[in-house]
């Protein structure tokens, strides 16, 4: 046998044995995915059973009626003003907005105050978790505090990001209850986590130029940190505070959810409700959600464009409507890549 022949007979075993594995790869992940389906009872038969009511149940949201927009289209007559009228005739009273927005005690009830609680909520929580964030994201950084010490505060951040807002809410419950006041905490607390290890990185990237001439000059050593390192990352500061702020006010209409108030409730009390009426209202509801998360994503986009040198445009309406998928925003995770 020549060399030609030897060669080509292994080439061929080497392609044989990439053939058999993935072979064996592709059974190998079909029975788990079955293992899985019946472990959790998943079958087919069910998905056909269901289809009809599923089917009705999407033919409602495709009519979304926005009766509950504001007070004024909610008590309108007997029955209000429904579907698309609703919405414009809000917007030709602009009044009524407005009272709608400040009728707090009904944000379980009507879209505008709804909207504007899970706004509140996103934003205090965020201007609530700063302090602290700021505290632990500087302290967090080696070049501020010296190996190990800084694995403390580093490994507190990492804590509190390994458990999300979801999870953060059910633990103030107990002190405050199911509420929008627990959801701010929820959110707080999860921003100390994000927005620290954010602050932590970028002072990791800082030139040590400012830091010399500082010192040079016999300052001490919170002067130093205060001019010669914080005052090189404060743009960066501003502009991922914006960006977290966008991320806490999506994680607030999920707190919403499990009765945190705000859009989140307003639509799971909907579907709760299980009528083809409901279920119209409901999608009136996710039609806001997309609106507010634009809307906050927009604003942001923009603001951190301009505080961010060589940067003069922020993201366009596709690229938000393009983000609404990705989860980790919806369960308060951001990461540097996000941006």
């Amino acid at each position: 046998m020549d060399d030609v022949t030897r060669v080509r007979n292994a080439l061929e075993r080497a392609q044989f044995r990439r053939r058999v594995a993935t072979v064996v790869g592709i059974v190998v992940v079909l029975v788990l995915t079955a293992l899985g389906m019946t472990y959790v009872g998943f079958t087919v038969a069910e998905v056909v059973r269901q289809f009809d009511q599923w089917w009705a149940f999407v033919g409602a949201f495709l009519r979304p009626d926005f009766v509950d927009f504001t007070l004024a289209t909610k008590n309108a007559g007997e029955n209000g003003i429904h579907g698309f009228s609703a919405l414009w005739y809000s917007l030709l009273h602009p009044g009524s907005i407005v009272t709608g927005v400040m009728s707090q005690a009904s944000s379980g009830s009507v879209l505008t105050a709804a909207a504007a609680t899970t706004v509140i909520v996103g934003f205090t929580g965020t201007v609530l978790g700063f302090p602290l964030a700021l505290f632990f994201g500087i302290l967090g950084s080696e070049r501020v505090t010296p190996y190990p010490w800084n694995f403390v505060f580093r490994g507190t951040m990492s804590t509190i990001r390994a458990i999300p807002a979801l999870v953060w809410i059910l633990i103030f419950i107990p002190l405050l209850g199911v509420s929008a006041k627990a959801a701010i905490l929820a959110i707080a607390v999860d921003t100390i986590g994000n927005m620290g290890r954010l602050f932590t990185d970028e002072l990791e990237e800082i030139q040590d130029g400012p830091i010399e001439a500082i010192n040079s000059t016999g300052a001490s050593r919170a002067q130093t940190v205060v001019f010669g390192m914080l005052s090189q990352v404060s743009t960066s500061f501003i502009a991922w505070t914006l960006y977290i702020a966008e991320i806490n006010t999506r994680a607030a209409i999920s707190l919403g959810v499990v009765g945190a108030g705000g859009l989140g409730q307003y639509i799971q009390l909907k579907i709760n409700f299980g009528t083809q009426s409901a279920y119209a209202q409901a999608a009136a509801g996710l039609i806001m959600v997309v609106f507010i998360v634009v809307a906050v994503e927009l604003a942001s986009s923009r603001i951190r464009a301009r505080l961010r040198p060589g940067e003069t445009e922020g993201k366009g309406v596709l690229d938000v409507i393009r983000s609404l998928g990705d989860l980790n925003k919806w369960l308060g995770r951001g990461t540097r890549e996000d941006a």
